[in-house]
């Protein structure tokens, strides 16, 4: 279990690195003013920051089954989200610093602590948790999905530890894991950027979940709840793709050089509760 979690870490922070430039432009995208956009695409808001901002980031279950590895995804979806929610709504609030702005006049937030200490002490644990029920919905089924779509691509690929091919084919499996599961529950992670940006500037708009659904799709029409997914579909394939693989390869290594006997069956890849 530690070499699990070590293994986690290592391929989270490989996957973090890869993919942050793309995550601040989907919460960016998500949470202008549909009135006045600062910006028109994907594209056009790294253009903008990069100029403006100078570039700102199973086991439990038994039997191996499709079914059990939606359970057992859903089941670390729902759990990680109290960590998760404080996490994100951090990054949020550090993401929107400085936006529009040609140079950074005025700094809010020193840091990802300094920004949950001063929520804190504004609005106590109420604000610390702002957007936990809709990161509860939006990763439930997401990880879910993240893990079932896993499993089957790699089955179906038959990434065996002798195949000369099975990193391109973790790779490729990875990637096309994070997409489905972005796909899965995106409208959500719309709402969930909104309700935690929401109140930045001391302009409280939503009073929770459903008012924030209702007056986004009144104000904006369905289109809302795709704002930001090119930049998340780009930043899904390569930060899933790299995790995984760096995950994998960790974990072949390490057991290697304890002349541990090699994962079976296939896929060989962690267990589902290893990430």
């Amino acid at each position: 279990m530690a070499l699990d979690f070590l293994a986690g870490c290592v391929g989270g922070a490989a996957g973090v690195l890869v993919g942050h430039p793309f995550d601040t432009v989907k919460v960016r995208l998500q949470v202008q003013n549909v009135e006045k956009p600062l910006y028109r695409g994907t594209f056009h808001c790294f253009q903008s920051i990069i100029k403006q901002e100078s570039g700102n980031t199973l086991r439990a279950l038994g039997k191996d089954t499709p079914l059990n590895q939606f359970l057992a995804g859903s089941a670390a979806g729902a759990i990680q989200c109290i960590i998760c929610c404080p996490m994100e709504l951090a990054k949020t609030r550090m993401q929107l610093q400085g936006t529009g702005e040609y140079k950074l006049k005025t700094k809010n937030y020193k840091n990802s602590l300094d920004c949950l200490i001063k929520i804190y002490q504004k609005e106590g644990l109420r604000g610390i948790n702002r957007g936990m029920v809709s990161t509860f919905i939006r990763e439930t089924p997401s990880f879910g999905f993240y893990f079932l779509t896993y499993d089957c691509m790699t089955r179906y690929l038959g990434c065996e530890a002798e195949d000369s091919y099975v990193i391109p084919k973790l790779l490729f499996s990875g990637g096309m894991s994070g997409i489905v599961s972005w796909l899965s529950t995106y409208p959500m992670d719309v709402i969930k950027s909104r309700l935690q940006a929401d109140g930045v500037g001391g302009v409280t708009q939503y009073s929770g979940i459903l008012d924030c659904i209702r007056k986004s799709y009144h104000e904006e029409g369905w289109r809302v709840f795709t704002r930001g997914l090119t930049s998340t579909l780009l930043r899904a394939f390569p930060v899933n793709a790299a995790t995984f693989a760096t995950v994998t390869v960790f974990l072949m290594y390490m057991k290697s050089e304890d002349n541990l006997p090699e994962c079976e069956p296939a896929p060989v890849i962690p267990q589902p509760s290893s990430l």
